[in-house]
């Protein structure tokens, strides 16, 4: 248990800022480093829209659960890139509508791992697991899963600025393929992702790839609509992330059309 703990230290890298730290930075919580909330501070220099931003993809998770467990009667989620505990993550929209939920988040961030068991308080009825992976080893990733979801019932995929940390060398479009091949017909994917259509946000992104321990690849409205392939869009497709079933009452917020979303479900 020692080791283990040692291992996640030396994964930690306080001294360079890691993704999930500056989000945590930029949605306001405590859980990041200085070296984090620094390149945070270099991003909203440069794009002080940006944690607007980040608080719209956190409200499209909040719709895209609700519309999946309402509508779509899903009851199983698969998290991937699920980041920092925060407020309302998707076992709580999930199970506050449907107890019974059961719930495996998928990140390879240490420090989400140190906090893993504040994502792990299920309802009784319901179940939440966390796996230590990356979203490169889609077969690690469904073999684990599998001890929690029935992989031959319906699964709500969710991958929230998750392939944007991917290059296209990576493939990103076959690891989707890939996930999704493992998951019954009926199963549905809910997936955002920034966008390289504003030049001040492009600018603040290659800041912040000059200082991190990983890079974000911001791709076009188009390329991120093809990791939809296949799947049938429901409707109002693939838009930017405010557009997608806003709440009825919520004012609209004057932030930059710097990310698109949509949700499909597998024929």
């Amino acid at each position: 248990m020692e080791s283990s703990r040692d291992d996640v230290r030396a994964r930690l890298q306080t001294d360079r800022p890691h993704s999930a730290r500056v989000w945590n930075y930029l949605l306001g919580g405590k859980d990041n480093y200085p070296v984090d909330s620094e390149v945070g501070d270099v991003i909203l220099s440069k794009f002080p829209e940006f944690a607007a931003v980040a608080r719209l993809q956190r409200q499209f998770l909040a719709r895209a659960v609700r519309f999946l467990v309402q509508e779509a009667g899903i009851r199983q989620f698969l998290d991937i890139g699920t980041g920092l505990p925060t407020a309302d993550n998707t076992h709580e929209l999930a199970q506050r509508i449907a107890p019974e939920s059961r719930i495996v988040y998928v990140d390879n961030d240490p420090l989400v791992l140190v906090h893993a068991e504040a994502l792990l308080t299920s309802t009784a009825e319901g179940a939440c697991a966390y796996i230590d992976a990356d979203v490169r080893d889609p077969d690690r990733i469904l073999a684990e899963a599998s001890k929690t979801l029935d992989l031959d019932r319906p699964v709500g995929l969710t991958m929230l600025g998750i392939l944007g940390q991917i290059s296209d060398a990576d493939r990103p479009a076959e690891l989707v393929s890939a996930l999704l091949s493992g998951l019954p017909s009926g199963s549905w994917l809910a997936l955002s992702d920034g966008t390289n259509s504003d030049e001040a946000l492009n600018r603040a992104v290659e800041a912040y790839n000059q200082q991190s321990a990983n890079t974000y690849h911001l791709r076009s409205p188009q390329q991120i609509a093809s990791f939809f392939a296949g799947l049938d869009l429901v409707e109002p497709g693939v838009v930017p992330t405010a557009a997608w079933r806003p709440d009825a009452g919520r004012p609209e917020q004057d932030t930059p059309d710097v990310s698109v979303c949509g949700v499909a479900v597998k024929s």
